[in-house]
């Protein structure tokens, strides 16, 4: 089935899919300097969205423990040029160690990215949570997936729209959105498609929030659902996961492979296993100079292979795609 190929993918399955057809354009795909360490520190969330390639959810378990965090950030002080810390979850606030990390991190002079879901905001022992934020200068990337409220109950949960305006509200009156700190929205497509232009849809996203709910906010990230995982799941339950693949192959983008956030990324795993990416993450496809963190002495890995498969046509497909949004 669809989905089973999706969530075991074989080595030669992925080198063929994605890499030979780069192979076959003229294009290589090496990595840069790491700028950018993402740590997903743990699958415990308390939401279980459909589109989610985590699998995240309130019956998972899994989450990062001290002993990781502690390698975390020494690998973190061994890399100069790594100038942020992006930390994602399931709800990575939910882990005992965020906060460790966020202060070591902050400590180290390096940037902070928490990737909230906005309802996280209202969760027990979570009422100091947006105040910590500020206090730290983090900068919250939050998950949005629509502007209106029938979109969003429909993908995340009855009355996630509600709570996420409220969450808004209550970053905006720390500062966040409105000049302060930074405060970013998310995107996901709800549905077999590629989201529409970034620009455009940020222009109508601040209108709407703004004129309905009083909302403001930085900037808006349009990023592709990948066909790995929960995902898989759902496109194969409606016959539409090859259809699916077939839009993302056929709309492949070469202009996008420079800004590939694997290229610039290193991604860190709740159990200290290490990738090129979030996506690479979910389907076990290593990094190719370590397997663990343990293995490392820095997160210095210019020129590396870069780890492919047919889920990365998602990355490069129309404007491209990547946790920082779209590419062109």
């Amino acid at each position: 089935m669809p989905a089973i190929r999706a969530r075991l993918p074989t080595a030669e399955r992925q080198a063929t899919d994605f890499g030979r057809t780069l192979a076959e354009q003229g294009v290589t795909l090496r990595r840069a300097r790491t700028t950018t360490l993402q740590i997903n520190v743990g699958k415990v969330c308390n939401q279980a969205c459909h589109h989610c390639h985590v699998e995240a959810g309130p019956q998972r378990t899994e989450t990062m423990s001290r002993a990781i965090a502690e390698r975390v950030v020494a690998l973190l002080a061994a890399s100069p040029a790594v100038t942020t810390l992006d930390i994602t979850g399931g709800a990575p606030e939910l882990n005992p160690e965020f906060r460790w990390l966020v202060d070591q991190a902050r400590a180290l002079g390096r940037h902070v990215i928490d990737r909230c879901n906005l309802t996280i905001l209202f969760e027990p022992a979570m009422a100091d949570l947006a105040a910590f934020l500020a206090d730290r200068e983090v900068e919250v990337i939050a998950s949005l997936p629509c502007y209106s409220e029938g979109n969003v109950d429909e993908q995340r949960g009855h009355g996630v729209f509600d709570k996420s305006i409220a969450a808004l509200r209550q970053l905006n009156a720390l500062g966040y959105g409105t000049g302060t700190r930074t405060l970013n929205l998310v995107y996901n497509p709800n549905g077999a498609f590629l989201p529409p232009a970034q620009a455009a849809l940020e222009a109508t996203y601040k209108d709407e929030l703004a004129r309905n709910f009083g909302v403001t906010f930085d900037h808006l990230f349009t990023i592709t659902n990948l066909p790995i995982a929960r995902y898989a799941d759902y496109l194969d339950a409606r016959g539409k996961y090859d259809a699916y693949m077939s839009l993302l192959v056929s709309h492949l983008n070469l202009a996008t492979v420079p800004g590939l956030m694997c290229r610039s990324l290193v991604s860190i795993g709740w159990d200290g296993q290490v990738y090129d990416c979030d996506f690479n993450q979910m389907l076990d496809l290593p990094l190719a100079a370590a397997r663990t963190i343990f293995e490392l002495d820095s997160l210095e890995l210019d020129d590396q292979p870069i780890a492919t498969g047919s889920h990365c046509f998602g990355c490069t497909a129309g404007s491209g795609s990547s946790c920082g949004g779209s590419l062109t």
